[in-house]
């Protein structure tokens, strides 16, 4: 059990900080929006990331570094792209004052976005094939034992945060509160895209 513990607390550290997928998974949560779906697509993408990093994918990664360089270019287009249009709905469009009556995306058009936000993000691969992919191979033949902990550290935390932004939504019945969120979102994007292209 000790590496399974280790796997899901390792895990959880890793996604607890709010970056630009948690922050989508917290806005579908308010909206009431294909979250089963998008909490699904989060979580098992994480488990793919996870079983490969921990079946030995991070050294690909080190044989070939350009694949992060892709992934890490490619990334920062995405949030430049959705971070400033986040910061035009938040300035520039009407808000409703509730946000569960806001006119809903299409699941295609939802769950495209979100495995943009996942697979685009470099961070993700350093985290689950490299870094976890690496801790996995202290615990030997309990190793998957480790990596499952991380992949239910990844269900537990992402439809927690999914269903519980709706704890949120009292506030969100102030448009002026709709409006910090959609900054806040897009302030987030644009400080990741640079981080990314540093």
């Amino acid at each position: 059990m000790s590496a399974f513990l280790a796997g899901f607390s390792i895990g959880l550290s890793l996604i607890l900080a709010i970056g630009a997928q948690n922050a989508f998974v917290i806005k579908q949560g308010l909206l009431r929006q294909h979250v089963f779906w998008v909490c699904l697509v989060c979580a098992v993408s994480d488990a793919l990331l996870i079983s490969a990093g921990v079946a030995g994918f991070s050294v690909v990664v080190k044989t070939y570094p350009q694949v992060e360089d892709i992934a890490r270019y490619g990334g920062a287009l995405f949030l430049i792209v959705y971070g400033t249009s986040s910061l035009w709905s938040a300035f520039k469009n009407k808000h409703t004052l509730d946000p569960t009556t806001k006119a809903p995306s299409s699941l295609n058009k939802t769950l495209a976005v979100c495995l943009a936000f996942t697979w685009l993000n470099p961070h993700v691969y350093l985290d689950t094939l490299v870094l976890l992919g690496s801790v996995s191979t202290q615990y030997g033949a309990n190793k998957d034992l480790f990596g499952i902990g991380a992949v239910c550290a990844s269900f537990v935390f992402f439809f927690s945060l999914g269903y519980g932004a709706r704890l949120l939504t009292p506030y969100f019945k102030k448009a002026h509160t709709w409006k910090v969120l959609e900054g806040a979102v897009g302030v987030v994007m644009l400080i990741l895209a640079t981080e990314l292209l540093r």
